[in-house]
């Protein structure tokens, strides 16, 4: 029968691994360390001897070019040519091989490896060019062109040549002298348009101030609206025509240029129910009259959408290319105007139908029912290649702008008689 192994047995032989593979972990480790102590000792044995010696080559080349400087100096004190050529070549000697080694690591310090590339493949090509212009003869060419050079001509060259300077000089100075007044020039109608703009913000702002009151009701009595009629006549006339542009379209939609229904006894402006003020077309009476201010005026390729320039005289304005749609200039007078290119989209030019319209009269009162008397004067109006003509407007023209106004309006007025009778 078999027994089983003794268990101290083989704790024994447990411990006794364990102590081998300590006892070589141990051997290794201390064979490690002293490999590594040797390593170190080695390196600190032989570095230092290495830098020593290098230190003293340096000294040592220090000295001879110092001693070769000597014997060159020597020899010129003592006017010793031969000493001093000696002392040159040998100082040349010693000190080329520092100069190429430290040229060398400049070299490749401030360049980079590609950079380094390029500059020699440069070079390369600039001596290759060199050398064939070389075999091709052109250097040839040169020395027998400079030696046939008439010199006696060349004072003449040189007197165009600075003839043709001086007036390259004056060039630039007129093109700088330009050039500054292009600037100022910017600057000033940079400077008049800042200037415009906030002489246009304070109209506003009087205007407003004036025709208000501290419940923000309009407040219009007769005086105040002679004042603001007042202001608006002076500012339009110390303004371009955008600011022109800018004081009509604020004047309109504030309703400041529509005839409001008044109080018969108090003169105020009565409300519509609707949060704004009653329109009273035949009987209303208008915080400002423009009157006669834009007659003559210039607003050609200005923005008149939606502003209401009804009863307006406008005798000679010039609205070329002008943006009215849905503008009112029912009873406007435009004798004279011109509206080439403007963009008549639903501009109002009367009331009621085309058949029936007419233009105002000084005599008659305006019939807002059927039209009479309610459209513009259109006398002499140039109407060439005007936009989005509709077919009322085209027939109101055609019957009351008379003959030079029928000629310029785009696809004729075939069919539709000729009302003003001139």
């Amino acid at each position: 029968m078999i027994e089983p192994p003794n268990s101290n047995s083989q704790t024994d032989t447990n411990v006794s691994d364990e102590s081998t593979n300590g006892n070589q972990t141990d051997s290794q480790s201390s064979s490690s360390l002293e490999h590594q102590t040797i390593s170190t000792s080695r390196h600190f044995i032989i570095n230092p001897n290495k830098k020593t010696i290098a230190q003293q080559l340096n000294l040592s080349q220090s000295q001879l070019i110092a001693l070769a400087l000597v014997v060159m100096g020597i020899g010129l004190f003592l006017k010793l040519s031969w000493l001093g050529i000696i002392g040159s070549i040998s100082a040349l000697l010693f000190s080329l091989g520092a100069v190429i080694s430290g040229a060398y690591d400049l070299w490749l310090k401030l360049l980079t490896p590609q950079e380094r590339k390029n500059l020699l493949a440069f070079l390369g090509f600039s001596l290759a060019i060199a050398g064939l212009l070389n075999y091709l003869g052109v250097y040839n060419n040169i020395s027998d062109w400079l030696a046939n050079f008439k010199y006696d001509e060349f004072g003449s060259w040189a007197e165009w040549i600075g003839a043709l300077g001086q007036i390259s000089i004056a060039i630039l100075a007129v093109y700088v002298a330009w050039a500054q007044y292009v600037i100022s020039r910017d600057l000033t109608i940079q400077q008049n348009r800042i200037t415009q703009q906030q002489t246009i913000d304070a109209y506003f702002q009087g205007i407003s101030d004036l025709a208000l009151s501290e419940e923000g009701l309009l407040e219009d009595w007769p005086q105040e609206r002679a004042i603001a009629e007042g202001r608006t006549a002076a500012i339009m006339s110390s303004v371009d025509a955008s600011g022109k542009a800018k004081i009509l379209r604020f004047l309109s939609q504030a309703r400041l240029l529509t005839p409001l229904k008044r109080d018969s006894l108090l003169g105020r402006a009565i409300l519509d129910g609707s949060g704004s003020y009653a329109e009273d077309r035949p009987y209303g009476v208008r915080v400002i009259d423009l009157g006669v201010i834009l007659a003559g005026a210039n607003l050609a390729f200005q923005d008149l959408r939606w502003t209401d320039l009804s009863e307006a005289n406008m005798v000679r304005t010039n609205l070329t290319r002008c943006d009215l749609v849905k503008a009112n200039l029912s009873r406007t007078i435009l004798y004279d105007a011109n509206l080439s290119g403007a963009d008549l989209k639903g501009t109002r030019l009367f009331y009621g139908s085309a058949e029936t319209a007419s233009p105002r009269s000084r005599t008659e009162v305006p019939n807002y029912e059927t039209g009479e008397y309610t459209g513009a004067v259109i006398e002499r109006v140039n109407f060439t290649e005007v936009r989005r003509l509709s077919e009322e407007q085209r027939y109101y023209i055609c019957a009351w702008g008379g003959e030079k106004t029928r000629m310029t309006i785009p696809g004729g007025c075939e069919g539709i008689p000729n009302l003003l009778g001139r």
